[in-house]
């Protein structure tokens, strides 16, 4: 009995059921098995692959564009720089006006020569501040608090330049005092001053164009990484998503999955592994299904050939049975105990038949309607527990069901009540829309919490005072197995007092 329980353990394994008619997994049936949650993809393996590379290409991206514009824009400004001091200081040197130190019969310049050195200096975007003595000539819009102090300063002791915002507007602006070479070749300073403001809006224009241009570069190239991020993160992980799809199909009972190998890199060789480990779990279970198939049939064959013995043993020994009260006690006794162990061991066989059946797939269904109330009564009057049991049935209640397999489902939750259990025990029935009903509610001292999942395994028994009952172990799991055969379910909850078990039948 115990190589019985331990098949009947073993296919109970996940998968093993489902592994009659089973075929190969084509790469075509492995992109049914794919995730059916979008998310799940997103913020997996290939949504981390598909960010990254996105974020090193606009990272990439935006620090090509970053170093390109600086360049551009200090080239392009230092360049307007070096045009505009070049042409500044070309102008003053050909100045031939007298300022500062006069020579003999020489007159200091006129309002009208100053103009005409700024309009020198000037020209298109510029404009031109000449401070000489106390007098200061300035442009149309550029007056002489624009020039800043420190500029001022520098413009003393040298040609001096600074970049500064004026009305919303970029100027260059040039500051330097205008100096003459005597007659003796010295240069002396001549007191007056220049201050010219290049317009920078058409650089700043360029580089206004540059950066929407770059933009638009960035933009293209984050469209372009992402679909190239998509193409490579679909190529990487196509042998995943294979492998994640044989895995399902694994688990679902196809054991002769098997993927193509393709190249020798890691994939490659973690697609070889999965391959072998399903041939070895595919051999393994294929062991354990025979040990089954050979453990169930070694049971069925002994308990057929122990019924024959069996049913002669019961005969003699309810002979001996009825002749017990003339022998001695200590004989009369051991009668007994012959006697009753023998009943056990019928019983034992007969579940272990009907046991054998069931795994085999051999038991068959036979539907017919019936009364449900005068089935169950027919049930306890057979076992004589009608008195025993307290029946709250409708008598009208008719249901469609294996009359023998409700017989054996009725007895052993009832059989079970009673011997464990304790009064009164209380069967309930009641159709209702899915189906019907059955409930058997004991008020005893109940089952122990840690024994409530295992008390349809075979061959359990909740607490040592069951352990010499005699019960088999396996009417709970035979209970069950015929309510499965219906299409139903049995299930065990535990009241105040007692254990309450409740069968629901669905309509055929």
């Amino acid at each position: 009995m115990s190589l019985l329980h331990a098949a009947r353990r073993l296919s109970e394994l996940r998968g093993l059921r489902g592994l009659r008619g089973l075929r190969g997994l084509r790469p075509g049936e492995l992109a049914k098995l794919r995730p059916k949650s979008a998310a799940r993809l997103v913020n997996g393996l290939r949504g981390r692959l598909i960010v990254t590379f996105t974020l090193v290409a606009v990272a990439s991206a935006a620090l090509v564009a970053t170093i390109g514009y600086q360049l551009v824009k200090q080239n392009l400004i230092e360049r307007t720089e070096r045009a505009a001091v070049s042409d500044v200081r070309h102008t003053l040197e050909q100045i031939s006006l007298p300022i500062g130190a006069l020579w003999p019969g020489e007159l200091p310049p006129s309002a009208e020569e100053i103009n005409e050195l700024r309009e020198q200096l000037g020209g298109p975007d510029r404009e031109v501040i000449v401070q000489y003595g106390d007098t200061t000539y300035v442009g149309d819009t550029i007056r002489l608090p624009d020039v800043p102090n420190e500029l001022r300063g520098q413009a003393i002791r040298r040609m001096a330049m600074q970049r500064e915002y004026i009305d919303g507007r970029m100027w260059l602006i040039i500051g330097t005092q205008v100096q003459r070479t005597m007659r003796d070749g010295s240069v002396q300073p001549t007191g007056m001053s220049v201050f010219v403001f290049v317009s920078l809006t058409e650089e700043e224009r360029l580089l206004d164009d540059l950066r929407s241009a770059l933009a638009q570069a960035g933009a293209i190239t984050l469209l372009i990484a992402l679909s190239v991020a998509l193409f490579s993160a679909r190529r990487v992980l196509l042998p995943v998503r294979r492998l994640l799809g044989a895995a399902r199909a694994l688990g679902a009972g196809k054991l002769d999955t098997r993927l193509p190998v393709h190249g020798q890199d890691e994939l490659a060789q973690l697609t070889a592994t999965f391959n072998e480990t399903a041939s070895a779990l595919e051999e393994t279970v294929a062991d354990l299904r025979n040990l089954e198939a050979i453990s169930r049939r070694f049971v069925a064959d002994v308990s057929h050939e122990l019924r024959t013995p069996l049913t002669a043993m019961t005969a003699v020994t309810d002979m001996l049975l009825d002749e017990a009260e003339r022998l001695p006690p200590e004989p009369a006794e051991a009668v007994r105990i012959v006697v009753r162990e023998v009943r056990r061991l019928r019983v034992l066989v007969e579940d272990l038949i009907e046991a054998s059946r069931l795994d085999a797939g051999t038991a068959t269904l036979n539907l017919e309607p019936v009364n449900v109330a005068d089935t169950v009564l027919d049930s306890l009057e057979v076992r004589g527990w009608e008195d025993k049991v307290r029946i709250n049935i409708s008598e009208g209640l008719s249901f469609s069901l294996d009359p023998r397999r409700f017989d054996v489902i009725v007895a052993n939750l009832v059989g079970n009540a009673l011997k464990h259990g304790g009064p009164p025990v209380v069967l309930t029935a009641r159709g209702t829309a899915n189906g019907l009903e059955v409930k058997v509610r004991d008020h005893g001292k109940g089952i122990p919490p840690a024994a409530l999942p295992h008390v349809f395994d075979r061959f359990f028994k909740a607490g040592k005072d069951r352990t010499r009952s005699q019960g088999s172990g396996l009417g709970l799991s035979i209970a069950r197995a015929n309510a499965k055969l219906h299409g139903g379910t049995i299930s065990v909850r535990p009241q105040n007092p007692g254990t309450l078990f409740t069968v629901w039948l669905p309509h055929p």
